[in-house]
């Protein structure tokens, strides 16, 4: 399922609902439906800036984990790739719309 994220300050951003997931877990926010407010966004920011930072130490680790899972069952020819898209380039149209939100003092919604 997608998550469109919207506000006035930058155009409508789109995420599959499990990546987003782990930017609103982070976040504290529901999937479903919720905001980030003007006053929470600078915080937002932050947390979701440092949480790239930590991904992009950790990026061989996580292309590891996703290679053995892929390999779980060697009876299995055909497996999925390793995922090539980090998790830094999923988030940076969220982090963008959230600076512009930060910056122009303006919310973000989702589920609405």
């Amino acid at each position: 399922m997608l998550i469109t994220f919207k506000s006035k300050a930058y155009p409508n951003v789109m995420m599959y609902q499990d990546h987003a997931k782990r930017i609103l877990d982070l976040l504290h926010k529901d999937s479903e439906l919720g905001v980030i407010t003007a006053e929470e966004a600078p915080r937002a920011v932050k947390l979701l800036e440092n949480e790239i930072e930590e991904s992009r130490k950790h990026q061989a680790t996580d292309e590891m984990e996703q290679d053995v899972k892929a390999h779980h069952d060697e009876e299995d020819t055909e497996h999925e790739a390793i995922e090539t898209v980090t998790f830094s380039t999923r988030a940076f149209p969220l982090l963008e719309m959230l600076r512009a939100a930060r910056d122009q003092h303006t919310d973000v919604l989702w589920g609405v």
